[in-house]
Parts: structure tokens; sequence; C-alpha cells
């Protein structure tokens, strides 16, 4: 068998040291997430760019490796919105989310836990784990219930009830199956769909569902792929860590604003949960993942516990 430095290659000699030098380091890293449920929501440019899913799926093959246990959750906006312009269904949000009425869910289940999550457990297969794919509605995994919001009209200060229809929140998350699959070399890849109190599909949001199974998992990480570098100050720079105290009070000075918010606020509620960190991760960046947990300066913004 021809050896690897043997190949045609552009690589040095050394190369090879600094790659050699690099899993040196990173193995006291690695030490610390063995055994460990990390727990990564998925979805933006990391998902629909070809090589970062690739490279995505690698990583959480590696992560499975070094005995850690990953729990993929992931989105799926775009193709959904998509699927429903194929199919000529209107649909519209209020504040985020996709309004759902019978029709839209099921074009919703059809997406998110058909081809969106097939995909992605045919890519960690590929890259030589063992993935298998579910929603919600597997094993009683997210029970849920309709979600409320309300609006208060700004000239009579009145405030009404937002019918979202078949838009739900997890209110009960029933970790057995996935309890199960840690003792496994299995790596559970998850479609954000819960079920109703009478049986009905809930379309649910992709962050929301991430913090509520890392809760119920008492998860070491919970790692939120995005398109942003993290948390950024007033001027634009990255913030590397955040107390949730510090966390609250860039909520409250509007440091952190629009589409951060519900992020941040998924994060909080996790830690305040149990989880021993949340990370907000630039999904854009290749081996993300990676960087985050196994080299000392990380790859987003960290909010942990006061």
């Amino acid at each position: 068998m021809c050896r690897a430095m043997n190949e045609t290659t552009d690589k040095t000699k050394e190369d090879y040291l600094a790659q050699a030098r690099t899993l040196s380091e990173a193995l006291p890293l690695m030490r610390r997430y063995s055994g460990e449920t990390v727990v990564i929501k998925y979805g933006g440019h990391a998902m629909g760019d070809p090589a970062l899913a690739k490279l995505f799926a690698r990583d959480v093959v590696l992560l499975r490796q070094v005995g850690s246990n990953p729990v993929v959750i992931h989105g799926g906006g775009p193709q959904i919105g998509g699927m429903l312009d194929r199919l000529k269904i209107q649909s519209e949000f209020v504040d985020g989310l996709r309004v759902t009425d019978q029709e839209t869910a099921d074009v919703v289940e059809m997406v998110l836990s058909g081809s969106i999550n097939k995909h992605i457990v045919s890519a960690i297969n590929e890259a030589g784990g063992f993935a298998v794919g579910l929603s919600g509605k597997d094993a009683n995994l997210i029970l849920a219930e309709k979600l409320h919001r309300t609006s208060r009209d700004a000239d009579s200060n009145i405030e009404r009830i937002l019918d979202l229809g078949l838009v739900g929140e997890p209110r009960t998350i029933t970790p057995h199956i996935l309890e199960y699959f840690e003792e496994t070399d299995i790596t559970p890849v998850i479609a954000p769909i819960g079920m109703g109190p009478r049986g009905e599909t809930l379309n649910i949001n992709a962050d929301t569902v991430a913090g509520s199974v890392a809760s119920a998992m008492m998860a070491r990480r919970l790692l939120m792929l995005t398109d942003v570098e993290g948390v950024l100050d007033k001027n634009g720079v990255l913030v590397p860590e955040l107390t949730a105290a510090e966390a609250r009070a860039h909520l409250a000075d509007g440091t952190i604003s629009g589409g951060m918010i519900p992020k941040v606020e998924t994060c909080l509620e996790a830690v305040d949960n149990g989880v021993d960190a949340a990370v907000i991760i630039d999904g854009r960046v290749p081996h993300a993942i990676l960087l985050e947990l196994f080299t000392e300066h990380g790859a987003g913004t960290l909010i942990r516990a006061d």
C-alpha cells in the first residue's frame, strides 16, 4: 500500500508537522467532551452550501469518534419556502414565524422530516458515521402545544392574540430514545416537528427545539450555527464570552437586537436549565464546530451561567 506522504501533494513536511501538533494540542479538549452530549442546531448558510455541508457531516462523525454524543437539530426555512412557491401555496410571516395552516403544515412536515432530514443523514453516513433521522413525533420525543403570541396596537394600545395556526412550542421533551442512542454509535438527526395534544402536527422553530432538547439532555454544550460571527458589541466587535447576566444586560440596553434576540434568549433558557454553556457560532466558517470545541480561542460567543 502506498503511504499518503508518497502521493502527489502540495503539502510539505512542515505542513504535516503542523497538523500533528494541532492534533496533539486538541487532545485535552477532546477528553473534555468525551462522553458528553453536544446539541447542534444546524441551519443557515452552513446547511445550504454543499462544501460546508460536507465538512459539517465529517465534523459530526469526528465528534462521535472522539467519544462525544452529538445530537443534530436542523432547520429548513428556505427549502420550505421554495416548495410552497412550487406548489403555489401562499404563506405569511408574523414576528418571524410562518403562519401555518393544514396545507402548509403538510408541506413543512414533508420537507423537514423528508428531504432535508434524509439528506443530512445520508451525508453523515457517507462520511463514515451512523445517523438516524427522527422528527419530534417519533417516540413522543417532542410533545408540543400551540404557540400563542400577542400584538399591541400602537394607536389604541389594545392587545390582541395572534393566530399562527399550527405553530407550536415544546411542552415536554421525552429524551428516552436519545438516551438510548448515547449508548450506541448512532447520531440522531431531528426535524423540528412536534405532536400536539390531539395528535396534530405542529411546526416548531428549530432554535427553540435545540434549546429544549439540550436542556432535557443536560448537554455539555448547545451550539447554535448562524450566519453571523456571534454577539457583537456596540462597536461591531465580536464578544467571545458572556455570563447570563451580561447577556441580559446587552438585551436590555439594545446591544443585542433584531434576529439575534431570540437566539440569545434560547441560549439563556438553556443555561438556566442546566446546560453548561451555549455558543452562537458562525456556521459559514469551515469546521466551526471543531474550532469551538477543540481550540482554546473558540469560534463564536459563549454564554454561560453566572
